[in-house]
């Protein structure tokens, strides 16, 4: 268990954009090998499942999130898990002001880096802009999320 590669996928809540990274990537890789996990910056949504229109837009997706609870970022984070993608440059502020060290920076990259390398592209924030906004998050963390399980699985 302890060889499994760990990932995992930030935002701000912890409610709308990260879960839904979270079930994209573990409907994609083989769980006995990477551990998926989502947390946010934020501990305001601490224990409350993603939001209705995420877990709508999973849903006509074939994933279910419901089962999903926001859980608060940790320092410790950063010494579980060997990959921390994050959605936005508000989040890598944030994570950067926690990193202890630049082993801990050297795990962080925003996601959207997976498919535009260096471009540091922000996953837009879809939390109460309706289902429009969240169908486009999930089609940009389908996307990140097919590069980084093949990179994973290799």
């Amino acid at each position: 268990m302890s060889d499994k590669k760990k990932v995992l996928m930030v935002c701000l809540g912890n409610i709308c954009r990260s879960p839904l990274a979270e079930a994209l990537l573990r409907s994609k890789v083989d769980p006995d090998k990477v551990y998926v996990d989502s947390a946010g910056l934020d501990s305001y949504h601490v224990g409350e499942p993603p939001c209705k229109t995420s877990q709508e837009i999973a849903r006509e997706h074939g994933l279910d999130i419901s089962g999903l609870r926001a859980r608060h970022f940790q320092v410790s984070d950063f010494d579980h898990f060997d990959y921390i993608y994050v959605m936005d440059k508000y989040n890598m502020d944030l994570i950067r002001q926690k990193a202890r060290n630049k082993k801990d920076l050297l795990k962080v990259d925003y996601i959207l880096n997976l498919i535009f390398p260096g471009e540091n592209m922000e996953v837009p924030d879809s939390y109460q802009k309706g289902k429009n906004a969240a169908e486009l998050v999930y089609r940009m963390l389908d996307e990140a999320t097919d590069v980084l399980a093949k990179k994973l699985q290799s």
